[in-house]
């Protein structure tokens, strides 16, 4: 049992936890709980490390032993503590390799997310996307770390399931638009200014739709890659929506109208 907070392998995983940079360039990062653990060996995630205490729940001790004895740890609680990024952990916590799930060879319901830069947003957009039947999301480079604490607790396990892929802007040129890998996708811009309402725009054909971040929206990249503007209507004086919300709205009216 690690009963020290000096031993190595728990001086990485706080690393991990705080050094985006880290999780980079080692191609991996940090899950906590009972649920998240459970899901991602449940969707065939193999962890590289498993951490846990001895008054883990009967739930968290059913995956440890579903795991290879070679890459589980016990420790104390105060090891784990001092491990975790949150205030009470749950006993259990897992480093995980990065995976890059592929997109599907016909692409017709796409989220390209610009400049998202809060970690509850993004993690509440994943979660819903992965609701809503989302086949990927597109990220900026500008956008928050997908795979930081936060991102991964709001997301509740979307991150196993959706394929998620951090782009340059003129990748994701190669990839939407006309004579790229998915030319047939129609791309539409969220905005708040004079555009179609999103009710009014026909979602049944292939579909990107793009949200700006939560302070200036989409940027001049995401404005001149858009064939077409949609906005929510809103009460007046009532500025935007949380970027979240926005993109539930508009991710679930492709799901109601090609439900018809």
């Amino acid at each position: 049992m690690i009963s020290s907070t000096h031993n190595p392998r728990i001086q990485w995983v706080r690393k991990l936890q705080e050094q985006p940079p880290l999780r980079q360039s080692e191609g991996v990062f940090v899950i906590e709980g009972v649920r998240l653990v459970e899901e991602a060996v449940r969707a065939g995630w193999q962890p590289s490390l498993v951490l846990y205490t001895p008054d883990l729940s009967p739930r968290g001790l059913e995956i440890i032993r579903q795991l290879p004895s070679s890459i589980v740890e016990p420790v104390t609680p105060a090891v784990l503590k001092s491990a975790s990024d949150t205030q009470t952990p749950q006993g259990l916590l897992a480093v995980m390799a990065q995976r890059l799930l592929p997109l599907p060879a016909a692409l017709d319901f796409v989220l390209l997310l610009d400049a998202i830069r809060d970690p509850g947003n993004l993690g509440t957009i994943l979660r819903t996307a992965a609701a809503a039947g989302v086949q990927g999301i597109v990220l900026t480079p500008d956008s928050v770390d997908p795979f930081s604490p936060k991102v991964l607790r709001a997301a509740m396990g979307a991150h196993f399931r959706l394929p998620l892929l951090v782009l340059e802007w003129t990748e994701i040129q190669s990839l939407l638009k006309p004579g790229g890998a998915h030319p047939g996708v129609r791309i539409y811009l969220s905005d708040v200014g004079e555009s179609l309402p999103y009710t009014q725009a026909d979602f049944r054909s292939p579909a990107a739709l793009i949200v700006g971040g939560e302070a200036e929206g989409a940027g001049a990249e995401a404005q001149r890659l858009a064939e077409a503007r949609l906005h929510i209507p809103m009460a007046s004086g009532v500025e935007s929506l949380n970027a979240a919300v926005a993109a539930a709205i508009l991710m679930f009216e492709v799901v109601r109208q090609r439900s018809r």
